[in-house]
């Protein structure tokens, strides 16, 4: 007798990994890597939850929108600065929950971009540091492309992109 694979076809596979899962809803976000001219990488420091976390500009996708208005909106909102989306860098090809909603699973899609015209924000070198410390707090560093890793990053996803840019010196 050949056994059968599980498959999507399969009833019973439908009901044991799909109909039963916790994770009900797709949260898609979509991230901006912005390098200077001096070969540095611009990172976000927010603060949600009370929780500090560092992670690439960017934020989540709202229904109506594609995903490179989304990013465009996201860099405006972030940092008062138009960027244009170069190319598409990476999304996400495994499955991660939300650390905010175990209800939702993320899709992170990440493109290279740069400025339209002058870019101009407001930096700090010193992690998480905040003016203030309310939530959804946000601060911006550059780090140096050759020595980013996966261990300046908070997230998942975001660690795995930062592994790719070291990769990628």
């Amino acid at each position: 007798m050949v056994k059968k694979s599980a498959s999507c076809h399969d009833t019973n596979y439908k009901s044991r990994y799909f109909y039963n899962m916790a994770v009900k809803h797709f949260n898609v976000r979509v991230y901006g890597i912005l390098t200077n001219q001096q070969g540095q990488v611009l990172v976000c420091d927010e603060l949600i939850k009370g929780q500090g976390i560092t992670k690439f500009p960017g934020g989540g996708l709202e229904f109506g929108e594609g995903t490179i208005d989304c990013l465009k909106r996201e860099f405006m909102e972030e940092t008062g600065n138009v960027i244009e989306v170069t190319e598409h860098f990476y999304t996400t090809d495994f499955y991660q929950v939300s650390a905010y909603n175990a209800a939702h699973q993320i899709i992170s899609i990440y493109y290279l971009v740069k400025p339209v015209g002058d870019f101009k924000i407001t930096t700090t070198q010193k992690i998480f540091d905040f003016v203030n410390k309310s939530d959804y707090a946000q601060t911006f560093r550059w780090l140096d492309r050759a020595t980013i890793s996966e261990n300046d990053f908070t997230l998942p996803i975001d660690k795995i992109v930062g592994k790719m840019l070291g990769l990628k010196k």
